[in-house]
């Protein structure tokens, strides 16, 4: 067998799953990007220009995902914390990820692609997929498909994109990341040459194809060429579908199926929404139903589906005139597809795309959904996989949630509390408990703009309850902040009364309880602040405070957060 080929099993006894067993044959893909789509999609929702230097947070330790190139020219990177890029940078605007607002701040771009080329898919906010043959054959030529595309995107959103053309998947996402077009068959000598580490391009955010490509790097696969060369059998043995995937990919193949099988009738779930739903989460009420059944469609008959089509049908309340609005959203299929609860999140994005009035026309208000289709395309048999010793792999997290859902069904919805990010100034005003599940609005709007805020990094505890505190000069005398926020002396300990417990902390246990601690005696090592948040100052209810945050000299350089009001120091939280 010559590493040219398909492999059909593997010499250690498994068989090379279905889904990926495919022949030679590719398709000529357009892929469409947009740069930073995550920071631009955060601009257009904060009604900023693209001149404005801008990152958005996400992941372990909230580092730096995306970045505008105004930021960039500034020195802001990927991967960086949020202090050093604020410190290269000091106008940087930050803003968490939102995969929600991405979806949906992208349904223009999908909607004015769609008036060059039909049948389009989206891969994820901000990269859309398209055959690109009978396309370029009516615009002219593949150059002529990728201006006309650009064109259109630029005119209809005003965002910039650009648009490569190659055989296969990843060798079309690198080159619109380049905007170049890859002659036919081309793409295997256009990808040789790359470091294996261009693979996240075809799905970021996937640790474990991260951790792939830094085995390879340490095992000496450094390029796709390397890759590529591996004999077919060992990669199945040794990286299982994940490795027999990302080979494909560099020997600038699809990864679909050959025989792409027809629509069945059963693999369609469709609902009619009486009375029409104006709101999101009243569709995806809906829709939530529909993704539990089509789920169960699919792992009743041992399937997996390549792509997932949304259809929803809009009535004019004045006309009755009825609309089909329609998209297509790419699937993990090689990890064996959606879960329900991932259907239902593209569902609702879409939702939110399709029911706000930038994504059907400037000037064009909302018609509600009277009808929801959801529908499994390019099924094909599941992938086996084999199950980790630990971690999500092993089935934690599907047992987490069946014991969640397990007690919500015992003790009701509301029993089972989970945290959201909202609007606020304080970390606790920020912290919202939802019932496990449910899509309920936020009291407060993350996105709208709130001076004073508590800026970045967010504490790591807070505590249940502000506990009461002394803030302390170098002679023992109390702190205090007069009106025009001047300190009567430098902050140098903090003490926190015995008999007040809290728990989280750090400090001196006092047999409490594990997790409890009651008293705390630090010396303050650097402060900041003191900073004025005055709340609803023309009502009766208004809360003047002042913030102060202090470094202590605990293991870990613990800081606290403090406030302070009519002169009393309370402790708020604490930073790890």
């Amino acid at each position: 067998m010559t590493a040219d080929r398909a492999p059909r099993g593997n010499r250690a006894g498994g068989a090379v799953p279905a889904a990926l067993a495919v022949t030679e044959a590719v398709t000529r893909t357009a892929c469409l990007w947009v740069p930073d789509w995550p920071v631009v999609a955060a601009l257009v929702v904060a009604g900023l220009g693209p001149e404005t230097p801008a990152a958005v947070t996400g992941g372990p330790g909230g580092r730096i995902v995306a970045v505008s190139a105004p930021a960039r020219s500034a020195g802001v990177r990927r991967g960086m914390r949020r202090r050093e890029a604020q410190g290269r940078c000091p106008d940087l605007q930050l803003w968490p990820a939102d995969d929600a607002r991405d979806a949906r701040e992208f349904e223009p771009v999908a909607v004015a692609a769609e008036t060059v080329v039909s049948g389009l898919e989206i891969a994820r906010p901000g990269l859309l997929l398209l055959p690109s043959g009978g396309a370029a054959r009516y615009h002219g030529s593949e150059h002529d498909l990728a201006r006309e595309l650009t064109e259109q995107v630029a005119v209809r959103t005003g965002h910039e994109c650009q648009v490569g053309v190659a055989d296969g998947f990843l060798a079309a996402v690198l080159a619109a990341r380049e905007d170049a077009v890859v002659p036919p068959g081309g793409s295997r000598d256009y990808l040789a040459p790359r470091p294996a580490a261009v693979l996240v391009h075809a799905r970021p955010a996937d640790r474990a194809l991260t951790e792939l490509v830094d085995l390879w790097r340490r095992l000496g696969v450094r390029t796709l060429a390397d890759l590529a060369a591996l004999p077919d059998a060992a990669v199945a043995a040794r990286f299982g579908d994940l490795g027999v995937w990302a080979q494909r990919l560099a020997r600038g193949q699809d990864v679909r199926p050959p025989a792409r099988r027809r629509l069945a009738e059963d693999l369609t779930v469709t609902e009619e929404l009486d009375p029409p739903a104006y709101r999101v989460d009243v569709a995806t009420f809906a829709a939530r139903r529909l993704a539990e059944h089509l789920h169960e469609d699919l792992g009743r008959r041992g399937l997996a589906c390549g792509r997932l089509r949304i259809t929803a049908r809009a009535v004019d309340p004045v006309t009755g005139e009825a609309r089909t609005l329609e998209r297509l959203w790419r699937t993990d299929d090689t990890l064996g597809g959606l879960s329900a609860a991932r259907i239902t999140d593209r569902v609702r994005w879409q939702l939110e795309g399709w029911l706000t009035a930038s994504s059907l026309g400037q000037g064009e208000a909302p018609a509600p959904i009277a009808g929801l289709t959801l529908a499994a395309e390019e099924v094909a048999p599941a992938g086996a996989l084999q199950p980790r010793l630990w971690g999500p792999g092993a089935g934690e997290d599907l047992r987490a949630r069946r014991a969640v859902e397990r007690v919500q069904a015992l003790l009701g919805g509301d029993a089972v509390l989970t945290v959201r990010l909202q609007g606020g100034r304080d970390p606790r005003d920020r912290v919202q408990l939802v019932p496990y599940g449910e899509q309920v609005p936020p009291e407060r709007e993350p996105d709208r703009p709130w001076p004073g805020a508590l800026p970045p990094p967010a504490p790591s505890v807070v505590l249940p309850e502000p506990v009461s505190a002394q803030v302390l000069d170098a002679a023992g005398r109390p702190v205090v902040v007069d009106v025009r926020l001047a300190v009567s002396g430098d902050p140098a300990r903090v003490v926190v009364p015995d008999g007040v417990a809290w728990a989280g902390g750090s400090g001196r246990s006092d047999g409490a309880g594990d997790g409890a601690w009651a008293g705390l005696d630090v010396a303050v090592v650097d402060w900041a602040g003191p900073w004025p948040v005055a709340e609803r100052w023309w009502t009766p209810r208004g809360k003047r405070r002042v913030f102060l945050q202090v470094v202590t000299d605990l293991p870990g350089d613990v800081g606290l957060l403090l406030s302070a009001s009519s002169g009393t120091w309370v402790l708020e939280a604490l930073y790890d």
